[in-house]
């Protein structure tokens, strides 16, 4: 069997017939580097200024096509969508996976993996909507901000022990 860093000669056992070569071919591309059309994902906490204008500018792009193309209603998409974490946290991991979804090594399954989850993303972004509470108001409605104390009483002292099972302190 050949090496498993060479992934064009990673050599699959095979009984042999076409769904043989569709599964070593959607084995093979798991270990490809992937393509490049996906470009670089960011953890929007770590952006700097110069990165943030550049990203949001993408995803301001994308979102307006997204919603365009799948007829989305202000209940999935509220208009202020860019002023709810929640909302923008979701439609960049959709924006990501659809641009990964056609990637260059990608043998066709992409597209169809995107579709599949889809559904599941617009729930979501459904429940992020009607908890904002933005489209029953017809206006933005300011999401109250939650930060939780890390120096909260009884944490400081919580995290000091271990908590497993059997541990006696």
């Amino acid at each position: 069997m050949a090496s498993r860093d060479d992934p064009e000669r990673f050599e699959i056992p095979s009984a042999g017939g076409e769904d043989d070569d569709l599964t070593a071919e959607l084995f093979r591309s798991a270990f490809r580097p992937p393509g490049s059309v996906a470009g670089v994902t960011y953890r929007w906490r770590d952006l700097t200024a110069a990165q943030a204008v550049i990203v949001w500018s993408d995803l301001a792009v994308w979102v307006r096509w997204f919603v365009a193309t799948y007829q989305l209603t202000t209940s999935v998409v509220p208009d202020c969508w860019w002023r709810h974490t929640d909302i923008v946290a979701e439609l960049y991991a959709l924006h990501r996976a659809e641009l990964a979804s056609y990637a260059s090594d990608d043998p066709g399954f992409g597209p169809l993996a995107f579709h599949e989850r889809l559904p599941h993303a617009v729930e979501r972004l459904r429940t992020h909507a009607r908890t904002a509470g933005c489209v029953g108001l017809q206006a933005h409605k300011e999401p109250t901000l939650r930060i939780l104390r890390l120096n909260a009483p009884g944490f400081v002292e919580w995290q000091a022990d271990s908590h497993q099972f059997g541990d006696d302190h």
